[in-house]
């Protein structure tokens, strides 16, 4: 690496501090708009994990000029920051559009990528894109029936990453059940900081993204990989101390208010596991409804490890303690500005 490259490098990882040293000031200064919005540009994968259940083999790329409308509905709610999902999302043919549009508003882009069509040229046009933040989860180091998301396919892609990424790269390794070698984990991780990258570790969840708690020697594995290095925001998950241990968490999940997840058909939902509540079309989602959403306690939130959920409501648990009890479909004949009822708090 050059010491120009690296001096570039260096500058663009400040101002990404500084961008998100602002969301957080943004967020706690009020309550009223989306921190972080997941958006799905299409629901194909190439692979087939199987304990996934977030694509399909078959679906077509969503429009691009239906995303830009997208994108352009949730900057109009004041969302800081959007991160591009799938399916695979750089199946989609556009993703460098899709992207710069998001920065086009000032918000934060990110993405989750399987990472098998990741090529030098690739990452290049993201850097030009304006990509902020990319995350890649490696499931094991050899490919296995379960999961083909291993260390040993994606380690020249890692390489690649280290060379020629201007944006922030993390690998997240899981632990829990559904992995036969745990100790897979940790080597994973500690290849990630080896590149200079930064390393993460999440608790597996089921089908429902619900708590799978972890045996002795993966609690070992969980606590020495978040030892390993802090370096980055996303180890904000002291929830995760709970879940490893089988134990609920309690806190005030915000999904539908501060969290919103947009489905390849345009559709909110509390998260990726939780699609069908509220399932409300983007374009009809109202202040009000964000506003319920925010004072709606969650049935699944206990032994929730949907770890950008929790982030994001870490910023709030403090405050607006949720009195209203699930999710309550409204008819379409009852005035929405009924809902504005609902006390504020910030």
């Amino acid at each position: 690496m050059t010491t120009r490259t690296r001096i570039r490098r260096r500058a663009l990882a400040y101002y990404r501090l500084y961008r998100e040293l602002r969301m957080i000031a943004k967020g706690l200064l009020s309550t009223r708009h989306p921190i972080l919005a997941h958006v799905i540009p299409i629901r194909r994968c190439n692979l087939s994990c199987a304990y996934c259940n977030e694509y399909d083999d078959h679906s077509k790329p969503v429009p691009t000029e239906e995303m830009f409308r997208r994108i352009d509905r949730l900057a109009s709610f004041g969302t800081t920051v959007i991160t591009i999902s799938g399916g695979e999302p750089l199946l989609h043919p556009e993703l460098d559009r899709i992207i710069r549009r998001v920065r086009r508003h000032g918000m934060t882009a990110g993405l989750i990528t399987n990472g098998y069509l990741l090529t030098a040229e690739r990452i290049e046009r993201l850097n030009r894109a304006g990509l902020e933040h990319l995350q890649i989860s490696i499931d094991n180091v050899q490919p296995d029936d379960v999961s083909k998301k291993s260390l040993k396919v994606l380690d020249r892609k890692l390489e690649l990453l280290a060379e020629h990424a201007d944006f922030h790269v993390n690998i997240n390794s899981v632990v829990g059940g559904g992995i036969r070698n745990p100790e897979d984990a940790l080597v994973i991780a500690r290849r990630a900081l080896e590149l200079g990258l930064t390393s993460t570790v999440g608790v597996i969840h089921d089908a429902n993204g619900q708590l799978r708690p972890l045996g002795e020697r993966e609690r070992q594995i969980y606590l020495e990989i978040k030892s390993l290095g802090k370096r980055s925001y996303a180890r904000v998950n002291q929830f995760q101390e709970d879940l490893a241990h089988g134990r609920p968490h309690p806190w005030r999940c915000r999904s539908g208010s501060r969290y919103l997840y947009i489905c390849e058909n345009g559709l909110v939902h509390y998260c990726s596991q939780q699609r069908g509540y509220p399932a409300i079309p983007l374009d009809e989602y109202t202040p009000a409804l964000r506003r319920r959403e925010y004072y709606t306690k969650k049935a699944c939130a206990s032994h929730c490890t949907i770890s950008c959920v929790q982030q994001v409501a870490m910023i709030d648990n403090w405050r607006g303690p949720q009195t209203l009890q699930g999710f309550m479909p409204i008819p379409q004949s009852r005035p929405l500005v009924q809902l504005q009822s609902v006390p504020g708090d910030d």
